[in-house]
């Protein structure tokens, strides 16, 4: 699946109405927060959700930012996984 990553969001499918895409916004110098997941109802439970916090995630490593998690899935995520651990963010 190829994602494409914009400003403040990165996405799949049409830019105007994708199918599946994860926005962020900075928080601060260096900080992100992920404030939204979302994936088409046709395309839930292969895994999108979960590819596209793994972009945000290489996104963050390759501009060592860290990640405020907001939006439920996120947060649901950052405590499942352990491949996240180096982006989240610790006050």
């Amino acid at each position: 699946m190829i994602f494409i990553r914009e400003e403040g969001r990165i996405y799949h499918g049409d830019p105007q109405k994708p199918d599946a895409f994860i926005k962020y916004i900075m928080a601060q110098d260096g900080v992100i927060k992920a404030t939204s997941t979302v994936v088409d109802e046709a395309l839930r439970g292969q895994g999108i959700a979960k590819l596209l916090l793994d972009e945000l995630a290489a996104l963050a490593r390759e501009k060592h930012w860290t990640i405020i998690p907001v939006c439920s899935y996120v947060v649901t995520a950052f405590k499942r996984f352990k491949e996240y651990e180096d982006v989240i963010f610790n006050a």
